[in-house]
């Protein structure tokens, strides 16, 4: 159906970290089941664009870079002026800021749902009183937004879609370094945005010395060029020789490799719900300052989720840590003896 032919259209404005986009993915799919005729659109900075792009429940998405190129006024006004154009009906906000409620008021949309705040509820014309926090996983939260709105919720998973040539990337990447079908293939995730959730460099050099020396694995530390200086210090810390591959693949390459590696290895982090979106045949993931109930993986049908009682509260905000205890408390160890299992129980032994 033509963009013309589409007289309803219906905007959704989302939030600005990987990780949370992907959570909103479920929400963005079940607003396209309730209005499968409207005109969708998603509006998303531009760094998230990825974790969006090919997805087939969207017709359009917009991008907005608050802290970038619509730092200034003049930005924002000409950002309202092109959503005016549009002529959107109803907008669906999973942000809570302000200024994006006062956005799409002055841009005229009739129909602003979002949650409750005191600072903009005047900017509402649906108030949706939130949960509270970290009461509901990060998925529930979203959805909440559409299902308190009147939508029917049909189901919760996250969406993200790799291509052909994604996938082909990977492969070529594998026969250039002589990885085969036979090779128990790890991926490993040591970055993070976020310092506290960081398992130490020094566990992974650990960790990635005894899955290539004692259980014969082809290890890729993976992640985008800034974790590159992370994953060398991994490696010159280290015995044994890893594959380097942070800024080789793109975030939907990235999808690809996790795909296909028997084990993806991550903290909580943007990638971890990347795995976990695509089908990772397993994957384990280390959890620290976070809860899992609120931003685990979901569904956490094939993750092992490794995470200690260090006596700290879960989840902790605490961003200068003095000694990041919790990541400490899952040893290398810890980690190995799942590996093992998961081999021993998926994977034909040597």
């Amino acid at each position: 159906m033509s963009e013309k032919l589409k007289t309803k259209r219906t905007l959704i404005f989302n939030v600005n970290w990987l990780g949370d986009v992907l959570f909103s993915s479920a929400t963005i799919r079940n607003i396209r089941r309730n209005y499968p005729d409207n005109y969708i659109a998603c509006v998303i900075p531009s760094r998230c664009y990825p974790i969006l792009k090919g997805n087939p429940y969207l017709d359009e998405v917009i991008i907005f870079d608050e802290h970038d190129r619509h730092r200034g006024m003049l930005d924002k006004l000409n950002f309202v002026n092109l959503l005016k154009k549009k002529k959107f009906d109803t907008v669906f906000l999973l942000h809570r800021s302000f200024s994006r409620a006062l956005i799409c008021r002055l841009a005229g949309i009739k129909q602003r749902i979002g949650h409750y705040t005191k600072k903009r509820a005047f900017l509402l014309t649906k108030k949706i009183i939130p949960p509270k926090r970290d009461s509901v996983h990060r998925i529930d939260y979203y959805l909440d937004v559409i299902e308190k709105a009147g939508l029917r919720i049909e189901d919760r998973y996250l969406d993200f879609f790799v291509s052909p040539e994604d996938e082909q990337q990977v492969d070529s990447f594998f026969k250039k370094n002589s990885i085969t079908q036979e090779d128990f293939v790890v991926a490993l995730n040591p970055g993070g945005n976020w310092f506290p959730k960081r398992w130490p460099p020094d566990y992974w050099a650990l960790l990635a010395d005894r899955l290539i020396g004692e259980i014969g694995a082809k290890v890729i530390i993976t992640g985008s060029i800034s974790d590159l200086l992370l994953a060398t210090q991994i490696k010159d810390a280290m015995r044994q020789l890893p594959l380097i591959a942070c800024g080789v693949f793109n975030i939907k390459q990235l999808g690809a490799l996790a795909k296909k590696a028997d084990l993806f290895i991550t903290a909580d982090t943007g990638p971890l719900h990347i795995a976990n979106a695509v089908g990772a045949k397993k994957i384990i993931a280390i959890f620290g300052p976070t809860a899992q109930s609120v931003t685990g993986a979901y569904p956490p049908n094939n993750v092992v989720i490794l995470q200690k009682d260090v006596g700290c509260p879960i989840p902790c905000y605490q961003l200068r840590c003095p000694d990041n205890r919790c990541m400490k408390a899952v040893t290398p160890d810890d980690v190995l003896k799942q590996v093992v299992s998961i081999k021993n129980s998926v994977f034909k032994c040597d």
